[in-house]
């Protein structure tokens, strides 16, 4: 497999692991257990225990709940400031482990980048929605992040290029929609 293949997919996993980690990991896990995607590169094969899915899984649901609470989702996303951006880096890593070792650390520091895009790309926008009154958009918000990480941990050991332009492009958008949404909350406020 070519690096930069390995590249583009390690940047797009840390892309999902920045939004929601344990979403990821538990997803991933599963859609290889249950053989929706093939074997995965580098050291990402211990994803698919039962004891990782099941912890991930257990974890992801915690963080849904968390995240339909309004005061409760911003600190939680607070606090995986802390988290998600070196896990998400670790996961990148891992996933071109056998590759040059120069090349690991490459996507390491790619996959954290790309994972403080979207973890504060996400934070912004939790902070933006939790000022709304209504209940209603966290829980659309975390629904439509869920259906975000499995498209892009299904689609991206398939069609991985194509996957993370789409993932980025949807990224830009985000972020100037976050901008949008803070310019006009303190028009109103």
């Amino acid at each position: 497999m070519n690096q930069l293949r390995i590249l583009v997919e390690a940047t797009a996993l840390a892309y999902t692991a920045g939004l929601n980690l344990y979403a990821t990991v538990g997803i991933l896990g599963l859609a290889t257990r249950l053989e929706w995607i093939g074997p995965l590169p580098g050291s990402l094969a211990g994803l698919s225990s039962w004891w990782v899915i099941t912890t991930a899984l257990v974890l992801a649901v915690v963080e849904f709940t968390a995240s339909l609470i309004p005061a409760v989702a911003s600190a939680w996303d607070t606090l995986h400031s802390l988290i998600r951006p070196p896990a998400a880096a670790a996961l990148a890593a891992a996933t071109a482990w056998h590759g040059d070792p120069a090349f690991v650390l490459l996507a390491a520091l790619v996959g954290g980048g790309m994972a403080v895009t979207t973890h504060t790309t996400k934070l912004g926008l939790r902070y933006a929605i939790d000022v709304s009154p209504e209940p209603i958009s966290n829980g659309v918000i975390s629904t439509a992040e869920l259906g975000l990480i499995t498209g892009i941990v299904l689609t991206v050991w398939r069609h991985p290029y194509v996957t993370l332009v789409c993932a980025l492009v949807l990224l830009v958008l985000l972020i100037v929609l976050v901008r949008l949404i803070w310019r006009t909350l303190c028009q109103v406020f």
